[in-house]
């Protein structure tokens, strides 16, 4: 089996840019992300937990999201607690991802990332 490609198609928040507040998933264009997790092929999350507290997670399914390629490549989402970015956290969530993505038989993943966030560098070393 061949690796599985991640497609960086070009959002999270970029520097100097405010946090939205949590209640921002109740928005209707963000439910893709969220709604019915768990009941569609394709729906897998990771998490990354410290002690008791879950500080990351990741998790694909495919979506018409930003990132949509078709209906049968994954797109990502990535979300870190701040205290816990810059630990590798976030690229060891992103390459376990992509390794059970490759054992359920994907080609191909889908990320979409505003050219000014942070985290570029780290999807473009994966």
């Amino acid at each position: 089996m061949g690796q599985v490609k991640a497609l960086a198609v070009g959002s999270v928040n970029p520097e100097g840019v405010p946090v939205p507040s949590k209640d921002i998933i109740n928005k209707p264009d963000l439910q893709v992300y969220v709604k019915d997790f768990g009941e569609n092929k394709g729906d897998l999350c990771l998490v990354a937990q410290v002690a008791d507290e879950i500080v990351g997670a990741v998790w694909v399914r495919i979506m018409n999201d930003y990132g949509h390629i078709d209906n049968e490549t994954p797109s990502f989402a990535i979300s870190l607690l701040k205290e816990y970015r810059n630990y590798g956290i976030g690229t060891e969530l992103m390459k376990q991802m992509l390794v059970k993505l490759k054992l359920e038989g994907y080609k191909q993943a889908s990320l979409a990332v505003q050219k000014m966030n942070y985290a570029v560098r780290m999807y473009r070393k994966i």
